[in-house]
């Protein structure tokens, strides 16, 4: 089974091409999050350019996307070398394996992008190509081979994130409004005080820059938070006066919250859209609470994500505590079951 990857959408694309792979330059990775950067990233099979249509350009020149076509079980080598670092637990390798597997075939029968099933970036699944990868990740690949979860006869959508920060959020927090049985809010006291010791062997070198993913605070100045809104949204709001969540989920997470200003009132959501406007890049979750000051206001949060589904972190940990990978899929994902896709 094959899978079409779009790595890199630009206005140019400049790659060399080697014996038996390519590398491709100036890949942007972490788009719009606190991490946004960009890297050479050298991949395996094959590789096409083609123009793609960008609304943002306004009927100017069509942008370029370059598209990767590779094996599933490669594409997922890379994938949970990119989310999660190589060196980490195997029996944390082997549930990534896993849960990347059914997201990606379930989203290779509804693909979301134009030319291509999955992007590379955190949009769909991480796939930073070859130069994290290492036998470890083979070897969990290999040993899941085929192996996806499944719920009353589907190949789950397994969604997952880098921290809860204490407990795992329901689907309609982040997504449609509906029920999903497999994904309902867990306890999770797995990531309540990772090691340094277990964060620097499952996390890759830019995310172990992220220092205060379970418990954060952020503080703005009025006028300061009035003109992130102001350009994050679009629209002017005028002085912030309030910040009013309406809607929490399971774990606190806010998906719906109004934004009161002198000028225009709006309520948003949801969490990743609350992330996005308050925030120059991008808010580690929607789990916070809210203290307005005269002149400033203070965001005290909790978690790295949307919080629904697999705690990645949560999980290093179990399998660092001698969990095997099945019994890690079944406290993150209720009454699923391990199967060999079709």
């Amino acid at each position: 089974m094959e899978i079409r990857v779009g790595i890199l959408t630009a206005p140019k694309i400049e790659f060399e091409q080697k014996e038996d792979t390519f590398v491709l330059k100036n890949v942007r990775i972490g788009i719009g999050f606190h991490w946004d950067r960009h890297e050479d990233q050298e991949f395996a099979g094959t590789l096409e350019i083609k123009p793609t249509p960008n609304p943002s350009l306004k009927g100017g020149e069509p942008w370029q996307v370059a598209i990767n076509t590779i094996d599933l079980e490669d594409y997922l080598c890379s994938v949970i070398s990119s989310e999660m670092n190589a060196n980490s637990p195997m029996e944390l390798l082997k549930a990534h394996a896993v849960i990347s597997r059914s997201w990606a075939i379930r989203a290779m029968q509804k693909p979301n992008h134009e030319g291509f099933h999955v992007c590379a970036d955190d949009h769909c699944q991480r796939y930073e190509g070859l130069r994290r990868m290492n036998e470890r990740a083979v070897e969990a690949v290999n040993a899941t081979r085929g192996q996806v979860l499944m719920y009353d006869g589907e190949i789950c959508d397994c969604r997952y994130y880098k921290c809860c920060g204490g407990r795992t959020e329901i689907w309609r927090t982040c997504w449609e409004d509906i029920d999903v049985p497999y994904i309902q809010s867990v306890t999770c006291d797995w990531c309540k005080n990772p090691s340094p010791k277990i964060l620097r062997l499952v996390l890759n070198d830019y995310d172990q820059e992220t220092k205060d993913f379970r418990n954060w605070k952020v503080s703005y100045t009025t006028e300061e938070l009035s003109e992130i809104i102001r350009t994050k949204s679009g629209i002017d709001f005028g002085e912030i006066i309030d910040l009013v969540p309406l809607k929490r989920g399971a774990s606190g997470r806010i998906y719906e919250l109004k934004i009161v200003g002198t000028k225009h009132t709006e309520i948003i959501g949801k969490e990743l859209k609350i992330r996005l406007w308050l925030s120059r890049s991008c808010l580690y979750s929607s789990w916070f609470e809210i203290k307005k000051e005269p002149s400033f206001f203070v965001l005290t949060g909790h978690g790295w994500g949307h919080g629904a589904g697999l705690c990645q972190i949560g999980a290093a940990v179990m399998a660092s505590e001698g969990h095997k990978y099945e019994e890690i899929l079944s406290y993150y994902y209720l009454n699923t079951q391990l199967m060999i896709a079709d």
